[in-house]
């Protein structure tokens, strides 16, 4: 058994900064985020990397900065089977998997950014590990969108594309994919009616926060069926209960406490190797607002 703390730790794993904002849709950026004009209410991702970056400890293994364009800048988005700013998305893929390409690092840290920075590195961990490597998806929401889904974006079809469900242009960017069976959704509460059956039809497992608010046994026990030894573990900080903290785009109640959440995390790390881990979808609000009021002072 591995500790996550000390996996992390380790020189061999690849810090992957990706600022990613485009993959959220546009219609959820406005209505859950109303209070910031819209084109830095839709970049509130990248200042999210920032912090994170900020937050952690120096890393003593190598680190790459995946390239985010500034663009789509205008108020009017493209949308093409579902997915908004096409060509900057394909390109943040083909940027990641050079950055990957340049180390043989055994284990990827990830920093976004929204929660499509998870599909690059989840598979290319699955290139790497194939059947050893089960995925672990943390989050509010299932990320199983379709391009008719009525939730928009990149970021909310992820998991689609991990398990390779997703847009046929995307996929042919991916090196491999993650068995829909050694795949689970944790902490999942919060949905759209036409994309939760997806869950079934793709013989996914979920547990919702009921399931995991005393322990993480019966997560383990899902993890112990899958034979693997090696696990990715994607943490969107929405899964947090946002009566407690709002830490993501949308106020998302029900979900695990702050405690409960790093106890899961902690608990698989010690049931297996996380050669994976990704923190996404974090929105500073508070440093939204100080950047406001710092703006354009003298000395500064």
């Amino acid at each position: 058994m591995v500790h996550a703390r000390t996996a992390l730790a380790q020189s061999d794993t690849l810090r992957l900064v990706w600022p990613q904002w485009q993959g959220a849709g546009e219609s959820s950026v406005r209505s859950l985020l109303p209070e910031l004009p819209y084109g830095e209410a839709r970049r509130v991702y990248a200042l999210g990397t920032r912090v994170l970056t900020a937050l952690l400890p120096e890393h003593a293994g190598p680190t790459e900065i995946v390239p985010v364009s500034d663009e789509p800048i205008g108020e009017k988005v493209l949308v093409t089977n579902g997915m908004e700013s096409r060509a900057q998305i394909l390109a943040g893929i083909r940027d990641a998997r050079e950055a990957i390409a340049r180390h043989d690092a055994p284990r990827i840290l990830t920093l976004g950014g929204d929660c499509a920075v998870s599909v690059v590195p989840f598979t290319e961990l699955a290139a790497r590990y194939g059947d050893d490597l089960a995925v672990v998806w943390i989050d509010s929401h299932p990320d199983i969108g379709t391009s008719h889904s009525q939730y928009p974006g990149y970021h909310a079809m992820a998991v689609s594309h991990i398990i390779g469900t997703g847009d046929v242009e995307v996929m042919e960017e991916l090196t491999a994919f993650v068995s829909p069976s050694r795949l689970a959704l944790a902490g999942l509460h919060s949905w759209t009616e036409d994309d939760y059956p997806n869950i079934a039809k793709w013989g996914l497992h979920a547990f919702g926060p009921a399931d995991l608010r005393d322990s993480t046994t019966p997560l383990l026990k899902w993890l112990e069926t899958t034979g693997c030894s090696r696990v990715a573990v994607h943490l969107d900080v929405d899964t947090v209960d946002a009566d407690e903290i709002r830490l993501g785009l949308g106020y998302d109640r029900g979900g695990l406490s702050v405690t409960q959440t790093n106890r899961v995390v902690r608990d698989l790390g010690r049931a297996a190797d996380v050669v994976g881990l990704t923190i996404a979808e974090y929105v500073p609000r508070q440093v939204v607002y100080l950047a406001r009021l710092l703006e354009e002072l003298p000395l500064l």
